[in-house]
Formats: C-alpha cells, sequence, structure tokens
C-alpha cells in the first residue's frame, strides 16, 4: 500500500464556517477517498488554527477567554464537518499542548542549525489582522487589503524577530526548477515563480504585546516576550500532526499534498519550504491549490459579509446534494460561483432525474421480473455493450482524479455521471419491459438486467468520493456484500451483483419543486 498522508489549510478560530470552508474540506475529502478505493493507506488531517489577534478580538466581543472561545467554535467546525462526511483521520487545533510542544522545537532546530536565521529589528508597515500579514503596497487599494476590504489596516510599529527569508531565494529557485509539479495548478506556480523573481524580504515572525499565542522561545534583547506570528504557528501543524518531534514522526512525514486556497499559496511553497529546509527536515512533496467560491459574483467572506450559514445549504437537498454539486459546479483549478438555482437544476436534473431515477427503475425492474435477485444473465466475453462503454472510460476518470494531470474533481464527477447516462440510454434501448412481455427472450432480459445491476454498482464506486452516503445506501439497495468503501477499483472489471438480493427503498433523490427556493 502506498503511503498518502493529505492535508488541508486548517481554518481560522474566529467565525462559523461557510461554504468556503466546505468547497475545501469536500474536495480533500473526496481526494481521500478516492486513494483509499485506490488501495493507499491514507491519512486525512484537518483542523483549526486558534491563536492571533483576530481570535483574541473574537474572543472579546463575546466576552469569552480565547480558550473557551476557540473550543466552542472547534465543535461548530467539527459538527459541520461530521454532516458533510468528511472522513478525516485527524482534527488538530493549534492550542494542543502537542503541537505547541513542535512548534517550539521546530524553531529552535532552525536556529540550532543556522543561529544568523533569526534576528531582531524595529519594523512598521500596514497590517491586516485579517490576514495576520504586513502588506506590501501592491496588496493595498485605497488604503484597504484586497483580501480584506471591509476591515482598516492597523499602522504597526514594533521590535520583532525575524526569519531571514531572503536567504532561501537560491533554494526556492530551485526547488520550482527541479520540481514543477510542487506547486500546481500551473497558474498558481507561474505567480509564484513571478513572486521569486521579485526577489524575497525578510519576514517578521513575532508580534510584541500579543499575549493568545505560543511564547515565542528565543529571548529578546529587551527582555520582552514576543508571541509567535500566527502563520509561523499554524504552517507547522502539518508536521507536529505526526508527532513531530517525537520518533517515529518520519513513518507519516513528509505529506503527499496540501490542499488550499489560492490567497495562501506564498506561505505553503514560499515561507513553509524555507522553515522546513532551516530546520533541515524534508518538504512536502505537492500544493494543490484551489481557486475561490463565489456568490453573486462576491468571494464567500465573514469578513466581507458575504455568507449564508452552511446549514441552510446543507439543509437545502441534503449533504451529499450538496456535496456533489460543488465539486461538479466549481472548478477545483479555478474559480466559480454559487447559486440557489443552479443548485436546484443540478440536484433535479442530474442526482433525481438521471442517476436517482435510473437506479429506482432498474431495482424495480429485478423486483417485478426476476424476484428481487439479480440474475446471472449469461455474461458475454467483455460483457454487455454498458460494461465495455464503463470500463473503456475508466482511464479518463482516474487521470481527473489521480492528480496525474491536476485535482480536477469537477471532472472526475462528469466522468462519473456519464455512466448514467450510458445507463439511461442502455435502459432506453433495450427496453426490459418490452423483453419481459416475450419469453423466448428470458436470456436476453436476465442479461440486460444483470448488466444494469452492474453499472448500478460500480457507479456506487466511481461517486463514492462525491456522495459517500448515498452510494453506501445504493449499495445496500442492491443487496451488495459489505460497504462501497472496501471496493478497490482494480475489482471494478470482475464486479459481478449475480445473486444479490435487491431491496428497493426511498428515493435516492426525491425531486424537489419549490422546497425553500431562493432567487440568486
Amino acid at each position: 500500500m502506498a503511503r498518502f498522508f493529505l492535508t488541508t489549510a486548517i481554518d481560522y478560530a474566529n467565525g462559523d464556517p461557510h461554504l468556503g470552508h466546505a468547497l475545501e474540506k469536500i474536495g480533500a475529502d473526496a481526494i481521500a477517498r478516492y486513494r483509499r478505493l485506490a488501495g493507499d493507506d491514507v491519512h486525512f488531517l484537518i483542523g483549526m488554527d486558534e491563536h492571533g489577534q483576530k481570535v483574541k478580538q473574537a474572543a472579546d466581543e463575546r466576552g469569552l477567554s480565547p480558550q473557551a472561545f476557540v473550543d466552542q467554535i472547534a465543535a461548530v467546525f467539527e459538527d459541520a464537518w461530521r454532516r458533510l462526511a468528511i472522513s478525516n483521520d485527524q482534527f488538530i487545533r493549534t492550542t494542543d499542548p502537542a503541537h505547541k510542544r513542535g512548534v517550539r522545537t521546530l524553531i529552535k532546530r532552525i536556529h540550532e542549525n543556522n543561529p544568523d536565521d533569526f534576528y531582531e529589528k524595529t519594523y512598521e508597515g500596514w497590517y491586516c489582522v485579517g490576514c495576520e500579514l504586513f502588506k506590501r503596497d501592491n496588496e493595498i487599494v485605497d488604503g484597504r487589503c484586497v483580501l480584506h476590504p471591509t476591515r482598516e489596516l492597523q499602522w504597526t510599529e514594533e521590535r520583532n524577530w525575524f526569519f531571514r527569508l531572503s536567504k532561501y531565494q537560491g533554494f526556492l529557485e530551485r526547488l520550482f526548477a527541479e520540481r514543477p509539479d510542487f506547486l500546481r495548478p500551473e497558474s498558481r506556480r507561474n505567480e509564484i515563480a513571478a513572486l521569486l523573481g521579485q526577489g524575497l524580504e525578510d519576514i517578521s515572525i513575532t508580534r510584541s504585546r500579543l499575549s493568545w499565542a505560543i511564547p515565542f522561545p528565543l529571548q529578546s534583547s529587551n527582555g520582552e516576550e514576543q508571541g509567535t506570528w500566527v502563520w509561523f504557528d499554524a504552517l507547522p501543524n502539518y508536521l507536529t500532526a505526526t508527532g513531530f518531534p517525537e520518533k517515529g514522526y518520519r513513518e507519516r512525514w513528509p505529506a503527499q499534498l496540501h490542499v488550499i486556497g489560492k490567497d495562501i499559496t506564498r506561505l505553503h511553497t514560499v515561507v513553509w519550504p524555507a522553515m522546513l529546509q532551516a530546520a533541515e527536515i524534508a518538504i512536502p512533496e505537492q500544493v494543490w491549490a484551489h481557486g475561490f467560491m463565489t456568490f453573486g459574483g462576491e468571494r464567500f467572506s465573514k469578513s466581507a459579509g458575504v455568507t449564508f450559514s452552511l446549514a441552510e445549504a446543507i439543509d437545502r437537498h441534503g449533504a451529499d446534494a450538496l456535496r456533489y454539486f460543488l465539486l461538479r459546479e466549481v472548478p477545483f483549478d479555478g474559480d466559480g460561483d454559487f447559486s440557489w438555482a443552479r443548485f436546484d437544476e443540478r440536484y433535479n436534473a442530474e442526482l433525481a432525474n438521471a442517476w436517482g431515477n435510473l437506479a429506482s427503475r432498474v431495482i424495480a425492474m429485478i423486483e417485478k421480473y426476476c424476484d428481487g435477485v439479480v440474475p446471472t444473465g449469461e455474461r458475454r466475453e467483455g460483457g454487455a455493450v454498458i460494461d465495455r462503454a464503463d470500463i473503456a472510460a475508466l482511464p479518463d476518470y482516474h487521470a481527473a482524479m489521480d492528480g496525474s494531470r491536476g485535482y480536477l474533481l469537477h471532472d472526475g464527477a462528469k466522468r462519473a455521471m456519464e455512466s448514467v447516462a450510458r445507463g439511461n440510454e442502455f435502459v432506453q434501448s433495450s427496453q426490459p419491459w418490452a423483453l419481459a412481455k416475450d419469453p423466448a427472450k428470458r436470456i436476453e432480459l436476465d442479461r440486460v438486467l444483470a448488466a444494469l445491476a452492474r453499472t448500478l454498482a460500480r457507479q456506487c464506486v466511481l461517486l463514492h468520493p462525491f456522495a459517500p452516503g448515498k452510494t453506501e445506501e445504493l449499495w445496500r439497495q442492491l443487496g451488495a456484500p459489505g460497504r462501497v468503501s472496501d471496493q478497490r477499483f482494480d475489482g471494478l472489471a470482475g464486479l459481478d451483483g449475480a445473486g444479490w438480493k435487491v431491496r428497493k427503498g426511498p428515493p435516492l433523490f426525491p425531486r424537489e419543486d419549490g422546497r425553500g427556493k431562493q432567487d440568486g
């Protein structure tokens, strides 16, 4: 089994989860589920980023201690991910004692290996609390951060510890030259290449008078205790989650894939590799930076006020429908827009009318014409035409999902749903109801229904990364043994449902007209 350690960005604990958070978690979960079906040993990490000025401010506004506040927020996030069937193996919090110990050890290791990498300096500039970053001139428009236009920038002057990022310019240039797939998609890699071309500046990695932070482990010249910059705390979560610095952490590290948003690529592909190089620790294999999702053309953002409750989106048509819609509608290598109208349209057309109706019709016909038992169907060499078409289409599905061409999950969902279209076309062309009227065509009827049962079973496997709950439900209705999650892609060609006892249940996706419809 190939090891596959997969992470998402940890979520900042200053408010409730929204659809933008969900897109990343659902996408990474689809990758994790796909890799498990491929037979990999997957470890899937998500978590919470719980320190920093923004968290302290949010806690103060609610009259809570920062720890009590982040405890509440973490519980809300975990509940949301359970509702969306996120199959993470680990949930890390940066307030965990083991994480804080790991961060301090990492900083000390950098200092031991490269004592000149940290130095003190008085710095002044515009600070964005939303980003927890000092902003460059090209990141400021009309006096505000381009990513947080509703927040006022704070002019900050203080004596901080700095990390000598400029020292790693050559290392990073070699990294991107020698490993062109380190950052994908290509558009994101080109952005970082342009940034490197401008030359790197050293970065401030502590804040004075920041109480809600991991204390920086080096002694300041003026004796003032400094709080570790939130990103120097947050980025190491991927490493501390493996048990670092305890023995055995290399059994999981380095990560095979970081899934992040495009707004934090510089931190993950410039700052983070430089930190690891300074500590003489292996860097991750790949970073995938997905785009933004907008609503009515505006980015989902708590600070910008463009949001609605995640629960509202889940309740619309159910968790699996939302998972499928987001990954089918929003390109995972670019930006996309959410609208209630498109959600309703895809739900009814693709899930209710196409897939749900196919499953309902096939199971009903097996019950009616075969006493509820999937027939053997005297399977021909290579199977029915639909078997051959499904198997022939698998390489395109895998190319969209396995990372060889990028993580094009929207295309993977499309390829899987093409099997549903073939199934519906096969029903119409073979007309089992007509075959059932002619006793002389009993063998052909059995062949058709057996082939349709096989294609439904394959759809359960192919669509499992997108709709895990409904695929397990359909698997049970087919009378298939075990669980979909126990299947493997290399067994699809030989998958045979002969003898399964079908049990028709409620519709997978009931058609819904006008339930809570909203304009958008």
